[in-house]
């Protein structure tokens, strides 16, 4: 580099070095930042799924409900029972344990005998809650790369309406220097270099917000994807296409993880009715006790069955059955409700994404193009005489916010594609494009 300069500055003017240097400083910047690693949206998706403490405690939670499940098939634990009975407290024998034939220490040992069917509906309960885990499971899977896609699209085009807003600040100064100039050479009026003036400052006020949006999106990407925020973000995904057939949208929506959670949670109210009918026939028990008296006297044993009397059964058994059963109406009546809503939310978005891709194109197509090229023409009657400099800053004002509003409607239909295309959590993302 050292010698680059040597030989520039025998055969170049400075001017043409300084423009030379600048140019290769330019060129050493551009090649370190395509050198650079880029963040994509899948990429920060994959992260955002690791670091998620969500996914770990909903793995606890299907742990958790598999272990009861097994715990719940078991018998119950048997009942060690140890007593002294007939012990004298008055009269010569008061409080000896072998003199009284009628004194005995007494051994026991006691098991409730719970039915198979009533057992099983236990398991068939928390195995139930074990898939509803599992179910929750997708549904938080679906929600961080959902969350994490409206992350990476906010910040995204926040940079592009920055990047949009600044350069017509570097324009705006140039205008500034030249209204300068015209007012000092009588050309031109103090009103119309106010005006640049004027023009300046509301652009830089602009940017200034669009600068904090961009902060702001950071914040939130890193919410999720933690270190590594801060990266260049890698081309536009393709936002213009949905990744599922709307075809069969019904069936797919019936298959969508947080209808499928109420669809799981209508299958635990099944087992807990299931398991209140069981109730209904009371569970037996049998105990049997060693009785040791004293050595003057024979030991015994005794044999006994215990079986409780369901007395009450219209108001305790059957209510609990009839709580149970309306509970299983009401998970149903939800899940169709639900799925009703989501449906109709759903077909909603996909009109609201679609209307925006119409006005992205006629954008793009007429209203964009159309505000740049009044810009040159309104610049070159002021060129040439013809125009005042407040009618170039209004034209120029007007192309910027005409690009900043085409992509922020490009925004709000990415954010529409982002929550349509991450519904399932197996969705994938679409193809990232190149970054011009």
């Amino acid at each position: 580099m050292h010698s680059i300069l040597a030989c520039c500055r025998v055969a170049l003017p400075a001017r043409r070095i300084a423009k030379f240097v600048a140019g290769m400083l330019a060129l050493l910047i551009w090649q370190a930042l395509q050198a650079a690693p880029s963040l994509t949206l899948a990429e920060a998706q994959r992260r955002a799924l690791e670091r998620s403490r969500q996914i770990s405690a909903q793995d606890s939670t299907v742990i958790a409900a598999r272990e009861m499940a097994v715990a719940a098939g078991q018998l119950p634990d048997p009942v060690l029972k140890l007593g002294l009975d007939n012990l004298p407290i008055d009269g010569p024998d008061a409080f000896n344990l072998t003199r009284d034939f009628m004194t005995q220490r007494r051994f026991g040992l006691a098991q409730e005998i719970t039915r198979d069917e009533k057992r099983r509906a236990r398991t068939a309960r928390y195995e139930r809650e074990a898939e509803r885990a599992q179910v929750e499971k997708h549904a938080t899977v679906a929600v961080i790369r959902k969350e994490t896609a409206l992350a990476w699209l906010d910040r995204y085009y926040s940079e592009a309406m920055a990047a949009a807003s600044g350069g017509q600040i570097g324009q705006a100064r140039l205008e500034i220097e030249a209204a300068d100039a015209a007012y000092r050479a009588g050309r031109g009026s103090q009103a119309d270099a106010l005006a640049a003036r004027s023009t300046l400052v509301m652009l830089e006020d602009k940017q200034s917000e669009l600068e904090r949006r961009v902060r702001s999106a950071k914040i939130m990407l890193a919410r999720w994807i933690g270190e590594g925020a801060d990266v260049p973000l890698a081309g536009e995904p393709g936002v213009d296409v949905i990744a599922f057939d709307t075809a069969n949208l019904g069936d797919r929506l019936a298959r969508h993880p947080q209808i499928s959670v109420l669809g799981k949670q209508e299958q635990v109210a099944e087992a807990e009715a299931r398991l209140a009918r069981a109730n209904r026939t009371a569970d037996w028990g049998v105990e049997l006790s060693y009785s040791q008296r004293g050595p003057a006297f024979s030991n015994m044993v005794s044999i006994g069955v215990s079986i409780p009397l369901q007395w009450d059964q219209k108001n305790r058994q059957d209510r609990e059955l009839a709580s149970k059963l309306a509970q299983l109406d009401q998970t149903k009546a939800l899940r169709e409700e639900a799925l009703r809503a989501h449906e109709a939310e759903v077909r909603a978005m996909m009109e609201e994404w679609q209307n925006g891709r119409r006005r992205e194109a006629r954008y793009a197509r007429e209203l964009v193009p159309l505000a740049a090229e009044r810009t040159q023409a309104v610049l070159a009657a002021y060129r040439g005489g013809k125009a005042a400099l407040t009618d170039v800053l209004a034209a120029r004002r007007n192309e910027t916010e005409l690009r900043i509003q085409s992509l922020q409607l490009r925004a709000d239909t990415a954010r529409l594609w982002a929550q349509l295309n991450f519904l399932d959590p197996d969705m994938p993302v679409a193809n990232q494009k190149e970054q011009p």
